[in-house]
């Protein structure tokens, strides 16, 4: 096809064209050679190289996946750290913290939105007031002007502690903003993670908030732990293969499905990820299908999942069932993958670990706490002594005559000298400062009982820091035992853990189809009403066909599919059945060879694919072929063309000589000349 030049295919050439590096010898300057290793260095490829590794790093670092530190991602964090700055006691327009938390976020109200509803919706760090939506049906939230929400206690207690947070500037330089949060509880585990990045995934499942307690306190004593997901929909979970959260596992979770009456089922739990509407839609869309039948499908559910479900009559609620986990939403298969931020590159770690990270950062903030605390209780107790020494000894008297400030600072200090030992540390000018800015109605008010009092109260706490300093373990243990007692009340697990075998598909679709033949044509499907009728069948199962050349062929039923001519012997294969079926077969090896008998069963084969079982030659033929159950055998009439110095042209063969053997052995002669018919004389039971 001819183009013209001004098109834009060569206009893109041209561009393209211009960032090509100039050729040395054509150079004539040196403003011309640096010009050239500029464009050597900004080929297109490097700088799609460059800018796409720039926006994976900040798609993985920044967006999708949480911090090993505080189980946050960045947007999570923010909010947090924004209502944390409102924090009053009282409720907040979502609108509010929505536009609080932009000063830290820059990414639109949307996603700032969208992310605060899903943090209120796991109960666990944010207390909620008005329509925040329903995990259970799927429905949304009201719009952000119309609800509120504050920091839950829990939250206050575990998340935020300004003195031991690391800071760094928001986007802007304007504000600062926490690097992660100082969180002593293993957040990531509780609430579950979700995340796409680029070539990257995190999936972190939702565990019990007592079980990951419990694990934290058994982490501390060094005992093992084995987690297990727990979901706010409740549900049954095979967790078998689960992996401990980490890539490759699988977990299989189950609706919980009961019987109400002879013709009718109620679904009171559902699977993870999924609502009463999507799983409403996967039954309605299976019965269109043929694949479940149902009668009438409700939703019934308000605090509680109510689905109820009306059966034809007629109907088995057992193989119901059954078919709902095959065909359906309820049962659905996760795959985690557990992952998190350490040391600003993705790592993947299984529960336990993270667990264990966890309750270390845990025991470590607390240790940092108990240190910051024994530091300003050393504080307190310094300046109560030298307060108490500064009015009872009367030092303050002594500045009265002093002409400067330098005179007064050099009379204190003189003063105090020879109490120095008393205290923890050396007095700096900043304490004796301090102690000029003490009133004189202080001063005259000073009770020296009340001073002791006070300093013997200082030093009892001070004594307890030491203790809880010198059995940390102890303590976290403690502080994890008083967050099980404070908070652990309503969240027991809702997930039944059991083991359950997968329902295979085809072993429970209704057979609602009549499966059709055209034996001479050699089609075969469930649309050809025309033709002879094989029997029931359902759009999963497979058909097996074998033709008057002798060669197999498995395939999957459909409308209408050509499966060979000169069809002898179809059926619906049923897989269960295949060990207690025995095909006893004569067949004519090539176009005059000799006759050969069988009896095999079928074994493994592979679906479209052809399979003699003759020896294969052109022109071989079937002469006989029946299917009987393992305890039955055929007897039959042979007869021979006539044929010269032939004596015998008839016998009698019974099939009950043979072994069985597989599909591909060859069989025994039973006939060296040419076969003219063969009819059964009876039919045996063993």
């Amino acid at each position: 096809m001819s183009r013209t030049p001004n098109s834009s295919e060569d206009q893109t050439e041209l561009s393209f064209a211009s960032l090509k590096p100039i050729e040395e010898e054509s150079l004539d300057t040196a403003e011309d050679v640096q010009l050239t290793n500029t464009r050597k260095k900004g080929t297109v490829s490097d700088m799609f190289s460059d800018w796409f590794l720039g926006y994976a790093s900040y798609v993985i670092l920044e967006r999708a996946v949480p911090h090993v530190n505080d189980g946050l991602k960045p947007v999570q964090r923010r909010l947090l750290h924004a209502m944390r700055e409102m924090e009053d006691g009282r409720y907040n327009k979502v609108a509010n913290i929505i536009g609080s938390t932009m000063k830290y976020h820059p990414h639109g109200d949307a996603s700032i939105g969208d992310a605060l509803v899903q943090l209120g919706q796991k109960d666990l760090l944010i207390d909620t007031q008005g329509n925040w939506g329903n995990v259970l049906t799927g429905d949304a939230a009201a719009a952000s002007r119309y609800i509120e929400a504050r920091l839950s206690k829990f939250a206050l207690e575990v998340a935020f502690n300004p003195k031991t947070t690391v800071w760094q500037l928001s986007y802007d330089g304007r504000n600062k903003e926490p690097v992660t949060l100082p969180m002593k509880f293993p957040l990531s585990l509780a609430q579950g993670v979700e995340g796409i990045a680029v070539g990257l995934a995190c999936k972190i499942l939702p565990h019990n908030f007592i079980e990951l307690i419990e694990g934290s306190i058994a982490v501390l004593r060094g005992e093992e732990t084995h987690l297990l997901p727990d979901f706010q929909t409740g549900g049954i979970a095979d967790c078998s293969d689960y992996n401990r959260g980490l890539r490759g596992g699988r977990i299989r979770v189950r609706a919980v499905i009961e019987q109400k009456t002879k013709n009718s089922l109620v679904i009171t739990e559902i699977p993870f990820a999924t609502t009463t509407g999507s799983l409403i839609d996967s039954i309605i869309s299976a019965n269109d299908k043929g694949k479940i039948k149902i009668s009438k499908v409700e939703d019934n559910t308000a605090d509680q999942v109510e689905i109820a479900i009306q059966l034809p009559s007629g109907t088995s609620a057992e193989q119901a069932i059954d078919a709902l986990y095959a065909f359906t939403d309820c049962e659905v298969s996760i795959s985690p993958n557990s992952c998190v931020i350490t040391d600003d590159k993705p790592e993947f770690l299984s529960v336990d670990e993270l667990l264990r990270r966890s309750t270390l950062g845990t025991k470590a903030l607390l240790k940092q706490e108990l240190e910051i605390r024994l530091g300003e209780l050393n504080e307190k107790l310094h300046f109560a002594s030298l307060e108490k020494i500064f009015i009872e000894k009367r030092i303050y008297r002594d500045i009265e005559e002093a002409e400067s400030w330098e005179e007064v600072i050099r009379v204190i200090d003189q003063g105090l000298e020879p109490y120095k030992d008393l205290f923890y540390r050396e007095i700096t000018e900043d304490d004796i400062v301090a102690l000029t800015e003490i009133k004189i109605k202080r001063i005259s008010k000073y009770n020296s009982f009340k001073a002791d009092e006070h300093i013997k109260g200082l030093k009892a706490e001070i004594k307890e820091v030491k203790h809880h300093l010198r059995h940390l373990t102890d303590y976290a243990i403690a502080y994890f035992e008083n967050l099980l007692a404070k908070y652990s009340k309503g969240r027991e697990r809702k997930t039944r853990i059991e083991s359950f075998e997968k329902v295979v598909a085809a072993q429970v679709a209704i057979a609602n189809e009549t499966l059709y033949v055209n034996r001479k044509e050699g089609f075969a499907g469930t649309g050809m009403k025309k033709d002879e009728e094989v029997g029931k069948c359902s759009n999963l199962d497979d058909i097996l066909v074998i033709r008057r050349d002798g060669t197999m062929l498995v395939t999957r039923v459909s409308d209408k599919a050509f499966v060979g001519k000169d069809v002898i012997h179809i059926q619906v294969l049923d897989k269960a059945q295949l060990d207690k079926a025995v095909y006893n077969l004569i067949y004519r090896d090539g176009k005059e060879g000799r006759s050969y008998a069988k009896r095999f069963q079928m074994s493994g084969f592979t679906r479209d694919r052809e399979y003699p079982l003759t020896k294969g030659a052109e022109g071989s033929r079937v002469l006989f072929l029946s299917v009987l159950p393992t305890d039955k055998h055929d007897i039959v009439n042979v007869n021979l063309k006539p044929a010269p110095r032939l004596r015998r042209t008839e016998f009698e063969f019974d099939f009950s000589e043979l072994a069985i053997k597989g599909r591909s052995s060859q069989g025994n002669i039973i006939a060296k000349t040419a076969v003219k018919s063969i009819t059964r004389k009876e039919r045996v039971t063993a």
